[in-house]
Formats: structure tokens, sequence, C-alpha cells
């Protein structure tokens, strides 16, 4: 069976200043999706499920959705606030969206098959989806859950029109995710990448060759049933919050901590392009202009 691709796309992009997802930056007029698609299916993928919002819904479809169910299969999810397990209602008041774990629960319907997530304004370079489709096609031994995520080099993810957030990988020596801190503010400093943890009153600096999570996962059949566990524990103990959100590390950091699963990181050497800011729309568009002129991409993918 072909794994899945699950992409979160529900976000509307508010520090870009826009809605990435439908935002040209191939030669052709291409947007960062087709480019993950297109590396996709070529890895192996057999099916596309996308996470959207109703309210995008349909200028999604026609910018992108319609283009790529040309190639491949493709389902839609919709992220809304009262997607919630059996028994639980949102509180009165509640805008925020319920995070990146919900919008990856919220596929549990139709998504049976082993399967991968990614962001929708990333580009991770086509390594990435061969690493992950290897992956999820391996045979599941033991009885833990053997989820993957693709490792980046931290230098191969940052930009220099701002600040980042980036979770920074403890990996042991057989290549096992043993620890992730989220940093929530590094930047290039004196051409070095820094953090810090109060507004700038203190850096540190961070090696550029460590490894980072940049929400690239793949999991085996069944761990949705382990997310709607931990997604109900979430709304039991945080649920009435305005602001909280469930994180898709949280959930896999849980079932690490419970002995139910394991993380293999998959290091990728490619470099990882994403808009943020606006001031990074450019820099993407030379990205995919200089990968098209050296072969990796046709001029026009989906011709």
């Amino acid at each position: 069976m072909k794994p899945t691709l699950i992409i979160m796309a529900a976000g509307m992009g508010s520090r870009f200043g826009g809605l990435k997802q439908i935002t040209p930056v191939g030669p052709a007029g291409e947007k960062i999706i087709d480019y993950s698609v297109y590396d996709a299916v070529r890895a192996g993928f057999g099916k596309v499920v996308f996470v959207i919002k109703h309210a995008i819904e349909a200028e999604f479809k026609k910018e992108i959705g319609d283009v790529v169910a040309q190639h491949v299969p493709v389902e839609y999810v919709y992220q809304e606030l009262d997607a919630l397990p059996q028994g639980y209602t949102v509180p009165e008041g509640r805008e925020k969206p319920w995070g990146t774990g919900h919008a990856v629960l919220c596929c549990r319907e139709v998504v049976k098959e082993p399967f991968a997530v990614i962001n929708a304004d990333d580009y991770y370079g086509r390594e990435c989806f061969r690493l992950l489709a290897d992956f999820l096609q391996k045979p599941q031994t033991g009885d833990r859950l053997h989820m993957a995520m693709a490792g980046y080099l931290l230098r191969n993810t940052l930009t220099e029109n701002g600040y980042v957030s980036r979770g920074i990988c403890e990996v042991a020596a057989d290549g096992q995710l043993t620890g992730l801190t989220e940093r929530t503010h590094i930047e290039i400093r004196d051409g070095k990448p820094q953090f810090t943890e109060d507004d700038g009153a203190t850096w540190t600096v961070l090696p550029e060759e460590c490894y980072v999570s940049m929400n690239c996962w793949a999991f085996p059949a069944g761990t949705l049933d382990h997310f709607e566990q931990r997604f109900c524990a979430f709304l039991d103990a945080r649920g009435t919050e305005m602001k909280s959100e469930f994180y898709l590390p949280f959930a896999v950091d849980s079932m690490m901590d419970a002995g139910e699963a394991d993380v293999q990181v998959l290091p990728t050497s490619d470099k990882w392009y994403g808009m943020t800011y606006a001031a990074d729309h450019e820099m993407v568009r030379r990205a995919l202009a200089d990968l098209t002129d050296s072969g990796v991409y046709p001029n026009g993918l989906w011709k």
C-alpha cells in the first residue's frame, strides 16, 4: 500500500501578510505545494490529503487542489474549531485554532494507511520525500510504533529576513530522536545562528550543523488512534484556555515518553525554503528558478 501525504494548509500566514499557499513561486506560476506534491508522487506517495478551512476552500481548490487532482488522488479535510471528539465542545469565545496536532487528527476518517505530514508553505526538497516514502514502506516490527522525521541542518533552514522557530533535536548514535527543544526565536547574528529566551537581553549560539525539525514527519498506520487519546487528555487539561494549542511534536513526545513509539531521524542535506516573511518570496523564487535551470525540475511541473 502506498503511503499518503497530509498537507497542513489551514493557516492564513499572518507574518507573511497573505495566503502563502497560493502565492506563485515557480517559473510557470507554480506554488510551493506543487513542488511538494510533485516530489512526493515521484517518491511513491499514492494520495494527498489537504487540511484546509471552509473559508479558503473555493480559492484553494481553484488555485491548487483541482490542478493536483489531475495527477494524484486528492481528499479534503477541514480543520474547524468544532472538529472535536465526541463529548467535547468549543469554549465560548475561543477563536484560535487547536494546533498542528489537531490538524493531523482531523484526517482520522480518511487516512488509515501509513502517512507523512508536511506544512503547505514550506519547500522541503526532493530527497526528504524519498526518505519518508522509503521509511513508510518498511514493515513495522516489535510492539512500538516506529515513526520518523526528516532532520535538516539548522544552517539550511534560516532566513535573513527575521527570526524563526525551530525544534532543536538531540539524536543518539543510532539515529533515534532522544529529545526535541523548541527555540521560538532564532536569528542570524554576527554571521551565526543564535537564540534568545528573554526578548534579546541575552543570546546563545547554536551549532550550524545541529539537526532541526521542520514539521516533516512519517507515521505508521494506527498512529491517529494514539493522537486522539492525547488530544482528549489535552482538552481535559487545557481545553478551556483561549489560546492553548495541541502541537504535533507534543503528541509525538508524549508517545515516546510512554514507551509507545520511537522516532528515527532521517538526515537530509537538502536546503529548506519557506515564506515566513513577505521578503522571503524573492529568495524562494530565485532558488526554484535555479533548480529549474539546473534540471532538477522541468520548466512547468504539470505540463
